[in-house]
């Protein structure tokens, strides 16, 4: 590999892991964009019991809700949500440059 494309590569991944580890902390906490389109209609009272009819009726917990990176944090822990996103971004790109290594172009000599 070139050093050109080395330092394409780690550079990538030292940005990869500010933004997941660093800016991730100023997201907001309570995103409510899919949650707002799927309560249209229901109304939410007391230990999140919801009336009406929305989509959200027929919704259940995720299969992978006991996870340890569930709910973007680490085993449930509050303010664990940059640990988890650098922790998903190293586990992605060890998947992705292990892919890419397997299924890479060979050169004759290399087979």
């Amino acid at each position: 590999m070139t050093r050109r494309r080395s330092l394409f590569f780690i550079g990538f991944a030292l940005i990869a892991l500010i933004l997941a580890g660093g800016v991730s902390y100023f997201a907001d906490s309570n995103p409510d964009g899919l949650d707002h389109a799927t309560l249209q209609g229901c109304t939410v009272g007391e230990n999140e019991q919801l009336t009406g009819t929305c989509i959200a009726q027929g919704a259940t917990d995720h299969s992978l809700k006991d996870s340890p990176l569930a709910d973007y944090a680490v085993g449930g822990a509050e303010g664990t949500t940059g640990l988890a996103g650098v922790i998903g971004v190293i586990a992605t790109l060890a998947v992705a440059g292990g892919l890419f290594w397997v299924l890479r172009k060979r050169s004759p000599k290399d087979s």
